[in-house]
């Protein structure tokens, strides 16, 4: 019963399993969140339009 209670060498597996599952779950909830900024049909953000812009004024230059 003591070599069981000793043992622990999946703990530290267990706890990085465990921290980015932590993480993953706040992206989701953070995504979640702030979906209504990049849906288009609120907002007058639209990343392609954006991004085309960058890249012509990049062209330009």
């Amino acid at each position: 019963m003591k070599n069981i209670q000793k043992e622990n060498t999946g703990q530290g597996a267990a706890e990085y399993i465990l921290l980015f599952g932590g993480v993953i779950v706040i992206a989701i909830a953070a995504l979640m969140i702030y979906r209504s900024y990049f849906s288009t049909a609120q907002t007058d953000l639209n990343a392609s339009n954006d991004v085309n812009s960058v890249r012509d004024l990049m062209n330009s230059t």
